[in-house]
């Protein structure tokens, strides 16, 4: 079924360089932003005390901040957890204080507002689990940009794998500049929705390669742009409704989420709409530009041999 039809190809490959550019320049900025700024990791990575309160009625977030605020802990993140009336609080590590005297202090800021309030848990992240986590979160991305370029080169063919790389790297250094210039808390769910992204944004351009060696097995006479210019157009339908509908609900948890999914939604949000455009202006391109053919996908029959002269 389709909601919208294309009754001529979209030219995407005529704006195929200038797209690039602006593509290139916000990877630039990305990684300027990355090396300068750096990410704002939050407690799992960089170490601190995790604790747990509960509230007798609705806790608010700003509210419970603004008291810790006023006792000193600037630096503490707060968002509920579970219920409106459960509250978990993010600490950094503080020299010479333990986590039992820094859950005391963090109490006795919260009683002289709230004298119902109850600690639930507490828990120390200590610096080297940080550490591990980058590791491993770093291992994680990177196996599963390899397990993306074997699967692609081998349904496909080499320079469809390059391309797709390129773009999927393009998606995650993007989303990562966002968090490094705006300073968002970087936390693990943010991780899981980066490494969402990356499969996301292959599914986008897997649909849009198939299409394109379907195109060349097709159109025997049709230039290389033609026939990307043709895929991409035929899958327009699909991308529309497929990605619309979930970055409403992707939206829809940015709104209503609550702090516990902010983040993890906000990543969500910046990396479909860039997969979708890299998927189309950015791998296309790339493929385009590699040399790729209708001779990678379709055998040509060799000419016959002349028959053997005569003596």
């Amino acid at each position: 079924m389709e909601f919208f039809r294309f009754k001529r190809d979209i030219p995407f490959m005529t704006y195929a360089r200038s797209t690039t550019v602006a593509s290139l320049i916000t990877f630039i900025l990305a990684v300027f932003f990355l090396a300068t700024r750096g990410l704002n990791f939050g407690v799992e990575f960089t170490g601190g005390t995790v604790i747990e309160v509960h509230y007798a009625q609705a806790a608010q977030p700003a509210k419970v901040q603004a008291a810790l605020v006023k006792a000193g802990f600037a630096d503490s993140s707060v968002q509920n957890f579970g219920t409106s009336s459960d509250v978990i609080i993010r600490m950094p590590l503080k020299q010479g204080v333990s986590s039992a005297q820094l859950s005391e202090r963090v109490l006795t800021a919260l009683r002289a507002d709230q004298p119902q309030v109850e600690l639930r848990r507490v828990e120390f992240i200590g610096p080297q689990v940080g550490k591990e986590l980058v590791t491993d979160g770093s291992i994680a991305l990177a196996l599963v940009c390899a397990g993306i370029m074997a699967y692609l080169a081998f349904r496909f063919e080499w320079r469809f794998a390059v391309a797709a790389i390129i773009a999927n790297l393009h998606d995650v250094v993007i989303i990562l500049g966002f968090f490094a210039f705006f300073r968002w808390e970087f936390t693990l769910t943010v991780l899981a929705a980066v490494l969402s992204v990356l499969g996301y944004s292959v599914n986008e351009s897997v649909v849009v390669f198939d299409r394109i060696r379907e195109n060349f097995r097709k159109y025997k006479k049709a230039s290389v742009p033609e026939i990307i210019n043709n895929a991409i157009t035929a899958t327009m339908s699909r991308t529309i409704i497929t990605h619309g509908c979930t970055e409403l609900v992707v939206v829809s948890m940015l709104l209503f989420g609550g702090e516990t999914l902010h983040n993890f939604a906000l990543a969500l949000t910046i990396g479909i709409v860039f997969g979708i455009y890299s998927s189309v202006l950015v791998s296309s391109p790339i493929v385009m530009w590699l040399g790729a053919s209708r001779a990678h996908f379709v055998k040509v029959d060799a000419p016959p041999q002349a028959a053997n002269a005569k003596p």
